[in-house]
């Protein structure tokens, strides 16, 4: 029985590495496997964070000169404390630009002005993102609430604006 007044949409969707797939041998070989994803019936590709911008305009390229044809939704997480960037920048094998790293060094022993200039870079990212026609963004905000409402509301007018550019 479905319930009145709610709509279901079901999407299956596929994770994606814009610095490549920590297992795979090339990028080449990563393309190539994301592409049987989405051959095999994903319909959309989530990308794991980033925080060089310039690397999701690459991998983007690199998938339609492959015929990935799918929306990708950029992965965004805000960095919200030090042990957090720390932890992600050993684990995750990304990039990290300097301008990121001036920001960790300098506010090293101000958890405040980390926090307010991590959230800062996140929507420089985003809003970079978005006025380059970006599919979506996928925010990562590890169950902080407070994160994603302060996100979503100093976002809200860009994407309602694309809505009605349309």
């Amino acid at each position: 029985m479905r319930s009145v007044g709610y709509e279901y949409n079901f999407k299956v969707s596929g994770a994606c590495y814009p610095e490549m797939h920590p297992d795979s041998k090339n990028r080449v070989e990563d393309i190539w496997n994301l592409k049987r994803k989405v051959e095999s019936g994903c319909q959309q590709l989530i990308t794991q964070l980033f925080f060089d911008n310039d690397t999701f305009y690459r991998f983007q390229e690199s998938c339609t000169l492959s015929g990935i044809d799918v929306p990708i939704l950029a992965g965004i997480m805000p960095i919200i404390n030090r042990k957090q960037a720390i932890r992600l920048i050993q684990t995750c094998q990304t990039k990290v630009p300097r301008k990121f790293m001036a920001i960790l060094e300098k506010y090293e022993y101000q958890p405040e002005s980390l926090k307010e200039a991590g959230l800062a870079y996140a929507l420089d990212q985003i809003v970079d993102l978005v006025t380059q026609d970006a599919d979506g963004i996928h925010l990562y905000t590890m169950n902080q609430a407070e994160t994603a409402r302060y996100i979503y509301q100093a976002t809200t007018a860009i994407f309602q604006n694309l809505s009605h550019a349309s």
